[in-house]
């Protein structure tokens, strides 16, 4: 049952079976159980045909219509048509005998019709010992059934109405042919009688019963798509609604009351790659808590469940749509429409939320939830008021909730017409219902997206407002707070081009865009900004011209990205590309002749091409350059009548990487990866630098296939390695890999939390259950340890950040440094950290190169690598642009200066960090961990001094700094002559000796104490070479640091949060006042500004006391504000002063 291949999808089906039946009861205990049911005197019938514990039941029941104890065999049969009619008004039902049968009579109605309006329907269940004699024994059930029903009406609105049930009481086999032709047989009598549809059940033995159904419409021909369907589920499961436009196929299903369809669209006209498939799930449900956020959880669970098996049949192709209808039958009292319509909204934003990984898996486009309220009618008696809850993805937005209010007809008991029901209460429009149509143009370029692995575009939206609600849920049960979900959490405008290419925002039909690259302007509300934060998105279209870039993809793309740049908004681009779109002037190709060097024997060559002159003067002017034959016009150059097929495409692509070299220069650009990004695209998002690739989203220059080509043999059989993930993540262009595009957006919002709102604004900072005052538990060790352990704690022991809040990126490139965002008491930062233990780099074989072999190359702990020294680089500069303060948790002990690490090129990284940390604009703060240390070059790239405004360093205790290792200090500054002369002077031992061979005279003796000196000199020499290491150490350790003044601090590691958390606040606002004020006066300087914050805080100890001057500063932030207003002032009034002396001089 685990396995997941489409050739094993029925056998997989058929354990999954044998497995559910084998928890199920003895068929005979629950047989003996329900027969006990119905012999107990004090159970309602009634009642135990609406039980939901019924369910497995009804089947049951018809095994018991041959029991010896005849008020068993009528309690069954009663049972039954209750239950069978449970979503009809049964009047009555009478149980009689006739010609040796037992026969049960009923009436109903539909229940949500009144009762005066609606029409009287007669049905009879006739059960007959053996099906033997049935053409014998037809006539007769069919002149007793005429006889029940008298006068009454047999027909309404010229259509059928009534119903007869055969049952044989014996488990025989019957062909269902020579059934069906007894049926029609007497055709002509049951039309008199209106019979709409003749059903049969035979019994099987220990097992469920067989059902087969004649409908009148079909002249009483067997529907082979009701076999084995209880006869009213194909009225509650609407079947009828597909098998209009699509040609439906059965498929097996677990559950007793779901049935799943195969529906193939119909179409007159051949379809490139096959007619559209949809999965039906269609169920139904006795249960009650169908509308609360539970019920409705366990319901999709299970429909869920159902299609992941269909999904797994080998006929459903791998870009079939799915669509889910549950008719609740269960009636719910004491509620109103708008009551549902409004909770109906928020239980499907959870359950996006949080089930949408598996609705975009099994591609579910959409969720029908079809329930009955218990009304009443104008004439006081009760009816049932149908509504239909519907998440649709059909019209382009992603599952959109909506509800309404059905009208049936009171014949077909369909539903006819329905009006929207608004939440807020008043009328909606009027519709009507029409069969499920075929693929509209957003379901044809949803499943050309899902073709190449992607989502189509303009679902990305639902995406991002389903992974806001994700993150919303997941930070109001991390802080505890009672708080509702914002309202108006997501919404959007799509950049549309005007008539002379201005960019405006607005709104238009999904799916009506021409041009392969879409954008917004979106307004989201998250946990840091719940007024709301703006981002420009930008996608291609993958479903127009397989989105590669054109001209206008090109132009537009740039206008969105510099709309971004102008606003200073973050800016997410979401690729999914051919690159470069490719082109030729088709029109010339039906044109085209060749002048062959010897038109007998064309393989000598040819020597040009030309067009006709009737040919040629039909063209456009200027479409081709050529020059005059006698056969013709030779061509010399096509240039074409239509722009963006060529080179000017790839004049469009340059523009456009310029444009994101300079989003990544001023403002936040992220990138998604999903399906494949090619060409311009792979270089779209590696200029963009923060990349998420999704684990089938290859990122590529060019294609497999072409390389092949290239290469004269078939060396590469997938995108995936020239750019999937096994390439893109180690070499550090992907930061992140998801699994799905859900994941992708999920990742999108957890990135965007780090950042401001705006280039310049003060960090995001977001409320935190985590008290910054909490001691970090979790202590880095002596021995090798996982730093990001240190960082994040684990589930007993937190570490320096908010718990939960750290995040790691660029995990798969240079590995002997961890990077990552976190947050410390809201305040997000960017971390840097040291990988302690040892470390692998793995450089691939390529498959080009017979002779080429995977390389697996160790890195030793605590040391900084080509590829580690760039990774810290880079990660400096990316949280510079995301206007984030920086943690760096300092553990190297240098530089590895190997020749190969030489070669590649550890001089030129390890500068980079220092270029990176000479530019940084905002705190950076270094921090020896305890047991770490800081050594050599690794100090030098990262001391305060390359950037005295913004960088401070600190250290605990027990972290040390120095030049050399204490060990490699004894052996230049501490020998072992050093060592000597200690032991010499100490020793008491050793300074006897010494005594003693001052004072001998003789040789043998002096041989002697000369032999005692140098063993005790070997026994003390472990414990004195440790002495001298010792004496190494302590010119290391955080107190010397301290008074060289390299480090700012001591601060001990369980109180580092708290330290750090006061420090970064304070930071955060003294650092914006100032850059308030310098702007404000320009001849303004930085000690300026400070000592007029200095002048007006009430802190006692202005230099050390973090935590007093950042509350001061956030309780009396209108003050600063005001005195930042009265500089700017000055600045002015001193700035008219200097222009007027100016003047004055002239």
């Amino acid at each position: 049952s685990a396995l997941k291949e489409k050739e094993y999808g029925a056998l997989s089906l058929s354990a999954d079976n044998i497995l559910r039946q084998s928890k199920v009861p003895p068929f005979a205990e629950r047989v003996a159980e329900l027969k006990s049911t119905l012999l107990d005197s004090s159970t309602d019938f009634e009642a135990l045909a609406k039980s939901p514990t019924l369910s497995a039941g009804v089947d049951l029941l018809t095994a018991l219509f041959s029991d010896k104890d005849d008020a068993v065999k009528k309690a069954a049969m009663e049972v039954y048509i209750r239950r069978v009619y449970r979503a009809h008004r049964v009047n009555n039902v009478a149980i009689s005998q006739a010609d040796g049968n037992f026969v049960c009579d009923f009436s109903f109605q539909f229940s949500d019709v009144e009762a005066a309006n609606s029409v009287d329907r007669q049905g009879e269940l006739v059960v007959v010992p053996s099906f033997d004699n049935l053409k014998k024994d037809m006539p007769k059930i069919l002149s007793g059934f005429g006889g029940k029903i008298g006068d009454k009406p047999t027909t309404a609105g010229g259509a059928p109405i009534n119903v007869l049930h055969i049952a044989s009481a014996s488990a025989e086999v019957n062909d269902p042919a020579n059934i069906e032709g007894i049926i029609m047989a007497e055709e002509k009598k049951l039309n008199m009688l209106g019979i709409r549809t003749v059903s049969v059940l035979i019994p099987h033995e220990k097992n469920d019963p067989y059902y087969y159904s004649f409908p009148q419409c079909s002249g009483y021909a067997e529907d082979p798509l009701r076999r084995n369907m209880r006869p009213t589920f194909h009225h509650l499961l609407e079947l009828s609604r597909l098998s209009d436009n699509f040609n439906l196929e059965r498929i097996p299903a677990v559950g007793k009351n779901a049935q799943i369809y195969l529906g193939t669209e119909k179409s007159e006209k051949p379809v490139r790659g096959g007619a559209q498939q949809v999965v039906f799930l269609r169920a139904i449900s006795h249960s009650p808590g169908m509308v609360t956020e539970k019920g409705a959880e366990r319901f999709l669970l299970q429909g869920l469940d159902e299609l992941e098996r269909a999904q797994a049949n080998p006929m459903v192709n791998a870009q079939s749509s799915s669509r889910i209808f549950l008719h609740s039958l269960r009636e719910l009292e004491d509620t109103t429409p708008e009551q549902i319509a409004q909770l109906y909204g928020n239980i499907m934003g959870k359950l996006k939320s949080t089930l949408a990984t598996r609705l975009l898996k099994l591609r579910v486009d959409e969720i029908e939830v079809k329930i009955r309220l218990l009304t009443k009618g104008s004439n006081g008696e009760p009816v049932t008021q149908s509504l239909r809850l519907v998440a649709s993805s059909v019209e382009g937005e992603w599952l959109k909730p909506s509800v309404y209010l059905e009208k049936p007809d009171p014949v077909t008991g369909v539903a006819t017409e329905y009006c929207l029901v608004n939440p807020e209460g008043g009328a909606g429009e009027m519709c009507f219902i029409d069969p499920y149509g075929v693929s509209n143009i957003v379901q044809t370029k949803r499943a050309v997206a899902r073709r190449v692995g992607s989502t189509y575009a303009y679902d990305f939206l639902g995406l991002l407002e389903v992974g806001l609600i994700s993150e919303w849920s997941q930070y109001l049960k991390e802080t505890g707070k009672l708080d509702p979900i914002p309202a108006n959490l997501f919404e959007s405008q799509e950049f549309i081009e005007g008539a002379n290419g201005e960019l405006t925002l607005g709104s238009r039909p999904i799916g009506t865009n021409k041009n392969g690259m879409v954008g917004w302007l979106v307004n989201m509300k998250t946990p840091e900004y719940p007024e709301g934060r703006k981002v420009v998105v930008i996608s291609n279209d993958v479903t127009v011209q397989s989105g590669s870039f054109g001209v206008e993809e090109d132009e537009f793309f740039y206008k969105c990205s510099v709309y971004a740049r102008q606003h200073k908004l973050p800016r997410i681009y979401i690729a999914c590309n051919a690159g470069a779109r490719i082109g030729l002037v088709d029109e010339l190709k039906d044109k085209l002749k060749i002048k062959f060097v010897d038109e007998e024997n064309p393989s000598k060559g040819f020597e040009y091409l030309y067009l006709s002159d009737d040919d040629y003067k039909v063209l456009p002017p200027g479409s081709v350059t050529a020059v005059k034959k006698s056969e013709g016009w030779a061509l010399t150059d096509v240039i074409g009548s239509k722009h963006g097929i060529g080179v000017e495409n790839l004049q469009g692509s340059g523009k456009i990487a310029g444009e994101t070299s300079a989003a990544y220069d001023e403002i936040f650009t992220l990138s998604y990866v999903t399906g494949r990004s090619v060409g311009i695209g792979a270089y779209l998002v590696r200029l963009g630098q923060r990349v998420i690739q999704m684990k089938n989203g290859p990122i590529i220059l060019t294609g497999y296939s072409a390389l092949n080509k290239l290469l004269g043999r078939e060396v590469y059989n997938s995108n995936d390695q020239l750019g999937g993930p096994q390439i893109m993540y180690p070499n550090g262009v992907s930061h992140e890999i998801v699994e799905d595009d859900q994941a992708g957006v999920a990742s999108m919002i957890k990135w965007l939390s780090f950042v401001s709102k705006n280039v310049g604004a003060l960090p995001a900072v977001r409320d935190c259950a985590d008290p910054v005052d909490r001691k970090v538990a979790w202590k880095p060790t002596p021995t090798p340890y996982d730093p990001r352990l240190m960082m994040a704690g684990d589930s007993a022991m937190g570490g320096f950040f908010d718990k939960g809040s750290f995040k790691e990126y660029l995990a798969g490139w240079g590995k002997a440094v961890v990077i990552g965002r976190g947050r410390l008491g809201g305040i997000p930062m960017g971390a840097i950290a040291v990988e302690t233990r040892q470390v692998e780099q793995v450089v691939p074989a390529d498959p080009a190169d017979p002779n080429s072999r995977e390389a697996v190359l160790p890195q030793a702990g605590q040391v900084l690598f080509p590829d580690s020294s760039y990774k810290t680089a880079q990660a400096i500069r990316d949280f510079a642009k995301e206007g984030l303060p920086v943690m760096i948790f300092a553990n190297w002990r240098g530089f590895s200066g190997g020749s190969r690490d030489m070669a590649g090129e550890i001089l030129k990284f390890g500068s980079m960090i220092v270029d990176a940390l000479r530019e940084y604009e905002h705190p950076v703060y270094m921090y020896i961990p305890p047991h770490g240390e800081l050594r050599g070059g690794s100090w030098v790239v990262v001391d305060p001094t390359i950037n005295e405004a913004k960088m401070e360093m600190y250290a605990d205790p027990e972290g040390r700094g120095g030049i050399l290792e204490p060990a490699g200090i004894t052996e230049i500054k501490f020998r072992y002559p050093d060592q000597l002369k200690m032991m010499h002077r100490l020793d008491p031992q050793l300074k006897l000796l010494d005594a003693e061979m001052e004072g001998t005279e003789f040789e043998d003796a002096k041989e002697d104490i000369q032999a005692q000196i140098k063993a005790r000199e070997e026994s003390l020499k472990p414990v004195y070479l440790q002495a001298a290491t010792e004496f190494a150490d302590l010119h290391d350790k955080t107190g010397r640091m301290k008074a060289k003044g390299v480090i700012k601090a001591a601060v001990n590691w369980e109180e580092s949060r708290a330290f750090f958390y006061w420090r970064a606040k304070r930071r955060m606002y003294e650092d914006s006042f100032i850059d308030q004020m310098m702007a404000a006066d320009p001849s303004m300087s930085k000690s300026g500004a400070m000592e007029i914050l200095q002048s007006m805080c009430t802190v006692s100890d202005f230099e050390l006391d973090n935590q007093g001057v950042a509350t001061f500063y956030e309780k009396e932030l209108g003050a600063v504000n005001a005195k930042i207003s009265s500089v700017k002032a000055e600045g002015i009034k001193a700035k008219i002063a200097a222009l007027e002396a100016e003047m004055s001089a002239l």
